[in-house]
């Protein structure tokens, strides 16, 4: 029996004043279109939005290439595809698709890719609660706490009587 292939184009919303088609007959590809579900999904939650308010950017802003918010989504998006280690990001932040997810096709001074590299990426985990020398994006705790309850709250019509936690502590 001969393979039959569906030739269909499929249509996402618009980003980066740009028409976003999925097609299946050529050029330049990924492997990883999922990510424009995910960016949908930030869309409607205000994941990335919300999640880099609990921080505060202590960078010069002459220097800043990328806003916090702009590093939150590109690792948020980069986890929800299973790209967990962040030297994957040195890879990705030339894929395109990636960059469309994440609003950046391109870096806002020549030299500089769409997407951030694993050591900003890094400097953004390593967020600490003083801005040191190295580190000058400080994360507030708090805030961060406050925003995973209010984040599942918002997705019940009423807070539950209980909530039960099953945690697995293997590491596989």
């Amino acid at each position: 029996m001969q393979t039959e292939c569906s030739a269909g184009a499929y249509e996402f919303p618009a980003s980066c004043g740009r028409r976003v088609v999925a097609r299946f007959d050529g050029g330049r590809m990924s492997s990883d279109g999922g990510v424009i579900l995910v960016k949908q999904a930030d869309d409607i939650l205000g994941l990335s939005r919300r999640f880099a308010a609990c921080f505060r950017d202590k960078r010069h802003p002459g220097f800043v290439e990328y806003r916090v918010e702009d590093l939150v989504r590109q690792r948020i998006m980069g986890l929800a595809l299973g790209y967990e280690d962040l030297n994957d990001h040195d890879a990705l932040r030339h894929d395109l698709i990636f960059g469309l997810a994440s609003g950046r096709l391109s870096g806002g001074r020549a030299n500089c890719a769409a997407l951030a590299g694993k050591s900003t990426l890094n400097r953004l985990e390593r967020s600490g609660q003083q801005a040191d020398r190295y580190c000058r994006i400080i994360a507030d705790h708090e805030a961060l706490a406050t925003l995973f309850v209010t984040l599942f709250l918002d997705q019940h019509e009423h807070a539950p009587a209980r909530i039960v936690l099953d945690v697995d502590a293997t590491d596989d």
